[in-house]
This record gives structure tokens, C-alpha cells and sequence, in this order.
């Protein structure tokens, strides 16, 4: 007899139990799905997107339309099912757990801010006003199934760029947008650039450094470190 807990409606439930309940009894093996659709069934769960891609270490395959080119690009093929992870014996299937230690050093290694954009932890985004930088861990090589949880597998990532570098279904810009973008920069910021590309890192100044650390303290406590630099500068 079904257990009436274990339903995707349950809102007790995790959110990547409930996206494996929902494709399980909503979809089905052969099925598709968009993520939209996805997301309204799981709504007011955070990273859907990502619980979902969580089942592929425990064996769920779910396709796109770089695997099935019959696919529309927003469409998603579940092809097989993985283990139940609704089973307490599953439930940690294929997830990778990182110790708070190895957080903190990658945390403190970035500098605070997010590798890919560079923003620093609750800071605003341009584009978007009223938003603010949440800062999370996600892998190097995103689409990489097999992605450990070490401290040189994971970088810093505010929660938009991570839900953007592991969107199943493409990428947020083109060659020729970026490559118009580096064009349009001065000579000294282009080679700037260009030593960050070999080194794949983008060192940060001091400055930059103490910044990261500052937005990670509360707000009361910046105001006193605001202040305390004022008077300091003006001693």
C-alpha cells in the first residue's frame, strides 16, 4: 500500500525527494517535461533546478536537447529512473557531503565572492536592483556527474551564476557576446584579462579581500567597522 507521506505535494518532504516523487508519478520513464513546469509543481522550494540534477549521481538520466536533438530547448526527457530516493536507505544516494571546514577554506580562498561574476556576498546586482548576492559552493567542471566535494573541485559562486553555469539547457552567453565585450576593453585591461585566463583565477587586492570578509559580517557589526574606519582615516 503507497505511503500517503511520500507525496510530492508534501511540503515536509525535501525538495529533491519531492522532484523525484513528482517526475515519478507525474512524468514517468519515456516522459517530458519542462522545467518551468517543474518549478510550479515544487513551488517555494529553493534550487528546484538543481535538486533535480542532484538525482543523476544517484542513476536517474534525464536528457536535453544536446543529447536528444528532437528535444525543444526547453525540454527535458526522463529516460530512467535511479534509486528511490524517497527510501531512507536512498536518501543520501549520490549526494556529496562537504565538511564545514573545507566550506570555510574555499570560502576564505575566494575571497568571499563569487568567481564567476565577482560580486560580494548580500551585494546588490546591477541589473537587478533590490536583489541581493547570496553566496553558495558549486563545482568546477558543473556538469561533471562525478564532481567530488574537495577544496579544488568547488568554487565560490553567488546562487545566480550557480543556477546559470549548471542550466541543463544552455548557456547564459554567446562566444561572440564575450568576445565583443574583451575587444572593447583598454590594452592594460585586456592583458590584465588575459593573465587571469592562463591562471584561471582573478587575484584579489587586499582591499578586495577585506572587502569579501566585510560583507560576510552583519549589518550592525559593519556599520561599527564603517564607522571605526572613518574615524581611523580621520586620526
Amino acid at each position: 500500500m503507497p505511503n500517503p507521506d511520500l507525496d510530492w505535494r508534501n511540503t515536509k518532504l525535501g525538495t529533491r525527494m519531492r522532484v523525484a516523487l513528482w517526475l515519478r508519478d507525474e512524468i514517468g520513464v519515456g516522459g517530458t517535461f519542462s522545467k518551468a513546469a517543474l518549478r510550479a509543481a515544487i513551488s517555494g522550494a529553493e534550487q528546484v533546478d538543481r535538486r533535480m540534477r542532484d538525482l543523476r549521481p544517484a542513476g536517474w538520466v534525464i536528457r536535453t536537447n544536446r543529447d536528444m536533438p528532437s528535444l525543444a530547448p526547453e525540454q527535458l526527457y526522463l529516460e530512467e529512473m535511479g534509486l528511490p530516493v524517497w527510501e531512507k536507505e536512498h536518501r543520501a544516494a549520490g549526494l556529496r557531503q562537504i565538511s564545514a571546514k573545507t566550506r570555510r577554506y574555499v570560502y576564505e580562498r575566494d575571497g568571499h565572492m563569487c568567481r564567476r561574476c565577482g560580486i560580494g556576498a548580500a551585494e546588490t546586482y546591477p541589473d537587478e536592483p533590490g536583489s541581493h548576492a547570496r553566496l553558495t559552493l558549486g563545482h568546477v567542471n558543473p556538469h561533471a556527474s562525478g564532481s567530488g566535494a574537495s577544496a579544488a573541485e568547488l568554487i565560490t559562486e553567488c546562487a545566480r551564476c550557480n543556477e546559470t553555469v549548471k542550466d541543463l539547457t544552455g548557456v547564459q552567453m554567446t562566444r561572440e557576446q564575450v568576445w565583443l565585450r574583451v575587444r572593447e576593453l583598454p590594452l592594460r585591461h585586456k592583458r590584465d584579462l588575459l593573465a587571469w585566463m592562463v591562471g584561471d583565477v582573478r587575484p584579489l587586492s587586499p582591499a578586495e579581500q577585506a572587502w569579501g570578509m566585510y560583507r560576510q559580517l552583519p549589518a550592525a557589526v559593519r556599520d561599527e567597522l564603517k564607522q571605526d574606519l572613518k574615524e581611523l582615516l580621520l586620526s
